[in-house]
């Protein structure tokens, strides 16, 4: 993956390298110089030339392999079988979420391994350290993937803020012009931490869709952390979509959904606003055409695993109570995101 930009600064350090040599002939006394004709004149140059892109591709080349082995995955746990191991292995890697800064390198890492055990079977040993009794690990193991998607949601959020007034935007004005530079300030924290929102999301829906199995003491649904995960993951999901100029609202309807009597949720995707056509080119719409796709994938993965149970609460209209947060959402309104949970029930969320 790093060949192109080895050959691109490799070229660039060769074509350095021969000017000075070329200053330091120009400059050198005149005994030192050589009479040569001119056709092995040009063949030393060309050869000298391509011996320094050699060299400099090779170190280079070098460079970049040893920055790869540096940013393997790092596991942050004890070894296994140890004391730490047996007694608490995942403070190691909570205590680096918790206490690292947010441009730390150790930070991305972390929340690497994090994915890596929630999603993988290899370290399965450890996941099931955040299923112990108390329910704490769980909860500091929730918080910390909650963390990064409720910024996302709150920067994208001050991004639609009107600069003028303090207020969010209408539907028709919630992407402004490219030229904003408020609104890009804000909204393009999205490429700059896209790895990170990606890696809490997965690593959160894989940690709440696996505890249906693997939660002996139930202390996922005890501490409400799955509301929290399904509420936190649609609004991030809304507030993404919002950005790409898709046009969320809650319409209500009396028109019945399934066998469940659950209100029809109507979310208006027809007509988008034209400058939103014009920026698909850009970076920013890209990640965040990226980011949507890792949200619902993240979500149905969610609904997957608890779709009967989620059915039954629908039925007996309890699916606000038992999979919506009470505390506001960090974008949209309750009522909004029961909405977008009900298309996911019926897998027509796209």
């Amino acid at each position: 993956m790093g060949i192109p930009s080895a050959i691109i600064r490799a070229l660039k350090l060769s074509a350095a390298a021969y000017l000075f040599s070329v200053l330091l002939l120009v400059f050198l006394p005149h005994h030192f110089s050589t009479d040569l004709k001119l056709g092995n004149f040009f063949t030393q140059h060309i050869i000298s030339y391509a011996a320094c892109f050699s060299m400099f591709l090779c170190w280079e080349l070098t460079h970049h392999l040893h920055q790869v082995l540096h940013t393997k995955r790092f596991i942050f746990a004890p070894p296994k079988g140890s004391a730490a191991a047996e007694t608490n292995p995942s403070e190691p890697l909570l205590a680096t979420l918790e206490e690292c800064s947010p441009a730390s390198p150790l930070k991305y890492l972390a929340y690497l391994d994090l994915c890596m055990v929630c999603e993988n079977n290899v370290d399965y040993w450890r996941r099931a350290a955040f299923f112990e009794e108390t329910g704490e690990t769980y909860k500091r193991v929730a918080a910390v993937c909650l963390r990064p998607l409720e910024q996302l949601a709150s920067k994208l959020v001050q991004g639609f803020e009107c600069s003028s007034d303090d207020k969010i935007f209408s539907i028709s004005d919630q992407l402004q012009s490219p030229t904003n530079p408020r609104q890009n300030s804000k909204c393009h924290e999205l490429v700059n931490d896209f790895q990170v929102y990606t890696w809490s999301a997965r690593a959160l829906a894989s940690l709440t869709s696996r505890s249906r199995k693997e939660d002996r003491f139930g202390v996922a649904q005890l501490s409400g952390s799955n509301a929290a995960a399904i509420s936190t993951l649609i609004a991030c999901l809304l507030a993404v979509e919002t950005l790409m100029g898709k046009k969320i609202s809650l319409q209500p309807s009396h028109q019945l959904m399934g066998a469940f009597s659950t209100k029809s949720a109507t979310f208006s995707t027809g007509r988008r606003d034209v400058r939103t056509g014009k920026r698909r080119d850009d970076p920013l719409y890209s990640k965040a055409y990226a980011m949507a796709d890792v949200l619902r994938t993240s979500i149905y993965g969610i609904v997957s695993a608890f779709h009967h149970e989620m059915l039954n609460s629908a039925k007996a209209g309890l699916l606000e109570k038992d999979w919506i947060t009470s505390s506001k959402p960090p974008f949209g309104t309750r009522e909004l995101l029961l909405q977008k949970l009900h298309l996911f029930l019926d897998f027509q969320a796209s």
